[in-house]
Formats: structure tokens, sequence, C-alpha cells
């Protein structure tokens, strides 16, 4: 058998060949502390539980459901929306549910790109915004962001280079992998941007509560909804990555527009599970607060164990990683990663998985335990 041609150049994700790998040194006892995935290992809140397993007993709710999903679950997403992003969206049209935010970035190469369209892609920036363009049949463009420039695009270098191809730009603030913060001024020279070459302005926006007392949503800015679409999870902030709920918001006339692909391609969401989201999204600020705590903690002990490699770091950046600078006498984050792993059993993320701008980067996940991190600290001092 033939693979297809959109499989061309689509490499396996580095995470699911780095695990296998890893399976492997456990399987010769190595014991490896993995500190390279941002899943989140804590609970979701005991009564957003309780809803789905109370709401999944009953006998009327294992049907399928509507492919706009639950007005429930569309009502929360709205309200939400509202009392931390100050964003007003109408939940009849303005909001579309998503089995979790990652097959929205597919959605959106899928419904807007044709062969040979280009997409604008952040360099260093989540692996998948590059692959779904692919297999959407578009060409991904880095674009590269550095430290020197905030993490933030190079606008005026962009205006240098031909656009006419370009009909998507990915952005996604706060910035994965480097914790970036985003400014109002940032945000409004991206929208600025996609109306001035009619570009749609992709937001992924996943991280915007964790380590933040300040969440902000692309679609804030006056005259967003005219070129913007936002991508949200309940993965980080609401600890329910296995969930599998996300959500896609925009103008009316995007999100139909992204629904004709999408109904296509599922059958909606479990209710029950929709039904908890909503009571997840509805969790005041004491939610929040214990959640940033445990990470607040966390990343102290982060901070430590990269002092320890010698790595340079702003102690400013938000979100469920730290990424640092690694020291000048490793040749990229690949080797770095590699050294730490092959001698003190702990796995690192190499900086340059998300793009060649990383490379002289690694990045660690505060998805563990204080125990887990004391013990990867012992086992690099000792090794």
């Amino acid at each position: 058998m033939v693979t297809s041609k959109r499989l061309e150049g689509i490499g396996e994700y580095y995470f699911s060949q780095k695990l296998r790998e890893i399976d492997e040194l456990n399987k010769q006892g190595k014991n490896i502390i993995n500190l390279g995935i941002g899943s989140p290992d804590l609970p979701p809140h005991p009564d957003v539980i309780k809803v789905l397993q109370e709401e999944a007993a009953k006998p009327n709710t294992h049907a399928y459901q509507s492919y706009k999903g639950s007005p429930v679950l569309r009502n929360a997403i709205a309200d939400w929306y509202s009392k931390w992003y100050h964003v007003q969206l109408d939940p009849n049209t303005e909001v579309l549910p998503l089995i979790g935010s990652k097959e929205g970035v597919m959605h959106l190469c899928m419904t807007y790109l044709n062969e040979g369209d280009e997409a604008l892609i952040p360099n260093p920036g989540y692996p998948t915004y590059s692959s779904a363009v692919k297999l959407a049949g578009g060409k991904p463009v880095p674009y590269e962001l550095t430290e020197a420039n905030h993490w933030g695009p190079d606008f005026d270098a962009l205006e240098k280079t031909d656009l006419s191809k370009v009909k998507l730009l990915w952005v996604n603030y706060p910035h994965m992998p480097t914790g970036q913060m985003p400014t109002k001024a940032l945000f409004e020279k991206i929208v600025a941007f996609g109306k001035k070459h009619n570009i749609l302005i992709c937001h992924d926006n996943p991280y915007s509560f964790i380590l933040n007392e300040t969440p902000e949503s692309l679609l804030s800015i006056d005259g967003a909804k005219e070129v913007v679409v936002e991508l949200n999870s309940l993965s980080k902030s609401q600890n329910m990555a296995g969930w599998r709920v996300g959500m896609l918001c925009g103008a009316k006339e995007r999100i139909e527009e992204v629904l004709r692909f999408k109904s296509n391609m599922d059958s909606g969401m479990f209710l029950p599970l929709q039904l908890a989201a909503a009571k997840a999204l509805s969790l005041g600020k004491d939610w929040y607060d214990s959640i940033n705590a445990v990470y607040t903690e966390r990343r102290e002990k982060v901070f430590e164990l990269l002092t320890l490699l010698n790595c340079e770091f702003s102690k400013k950046q938000v979100g469920l990683f730290v990424w640092a600078k690694i020291p000048a006498n490793y040749k990229n984050g690949y080797e770095l990663s590699d050294h730490v792993l092959y001698n003190a059993n702990v796995f690192i993320t190499p900086g340059g998985i998300f793009g060649n701008a990383g490379d002289g980067y690694i990045r660690v996940s505060l998805c563990g335990s204080i125990e887990r991190f004391e013990e990867a600290i012992r086992r690099i001092t000792n090794a």
C-alpha cells in the first residue's frame, strides 16, 4: 500500500517517537523522570467529576449530540469569555465546542487552505501548526521569533516579504514554548496586520490562566472579530487534558464555515462531558488560585534545576513550562537533552523541536510533583 501524498514530509510527532525510546529505557530499569510533556497531573475540580458521573448514569444522555454542541456548554463558554476576557460572544452563533482544541487547528487549515496557499507559522512554535498546514495542502512559512524582540512577530520584516499567497497567520499568546505574555500593543499590531493584508488570524490561547493573573483574549481588541478566530481549551486551565474539550470562538460567518468541515468529521461530543465542562467553566477565582499555587511552587524547583544546568531564563514567563537558554558548551538543546537523559535519567524537551529558532534552548514542564523535581535535581547533581 502507498500512503497519500499529503503525508509526504509529515513525520511522526516528536513526543510520540521519544516516548517509545523512554519506554525502552524504562524496560532496561532506568526509571526515566519525564519533564518534557505538558499534560496536567492534577485532577479537575471534584464538582466537575461529580457532574460527569451523575449525567453519565442517566439513561437519556447517550445519544448523538448537536454538531454545534450543547446549548448549555455554548452558554458556559460565552459566560466564561465575558467574565474573564471581557469579550461578548453570541453563544448561538459565535461559539463552536471542539473535541479538544488540537482538532480545531486541523479544522481551520482544512476550511481555509487550498493547494499552494501559505500560512505564517511561529518559529519557535507548536509543531502541529506546520503539520496541519501541510496536511491541508498548504505551505507553512515560518516567521522567526527572537528573545531580543520579546518573542513577538517582526512586522517590519513580514511586510517586506511576499504575502500574496498567505491566507492564515498562526499566533499563540501566552506563547508556547517561551512563556511570553502578550501586551495590548502586540495584540493591536496583530489585528491591524490581518486587516491590512486580508489574512485570517488564528489565535491559540490555552495557557492564559496558568501562572497569570490577567488572562487575555485577542478577541478583546476592537474590530478583532473581522479577522480573528480564537481556539481555547480546558486541558490546561481546568486539568481536563484527557477529556478533550476545547472551543473555537469568532464571527458567525467563520463558525459556520468551519462547521461545514467539522460536521463531516465527527458526530458531536458525549453530552455528560459537555455538561461537566460547563461546570468547570463556572468555577471561580479560587480554582485558578489553587492550581497556580501548585505551579508556583513547582516552578521554583524548575528554576533550581535549570540553574544547576547553567541555563539562563526569565522568571516572568507564564504557562505550563519554563523556557531556558542553554550554556555555550552545548551545540544545541538536543545535545543537552540527550546528555541529561543518558547520564541522569531525566528527560527535558529540546527547544529545536519547536523550530530552528529554538535550537539554543530547552523547555521543562511543570507537570510533576515536587518530589519528582527534587529527585530530578538529585540525579542531575550526582551525574
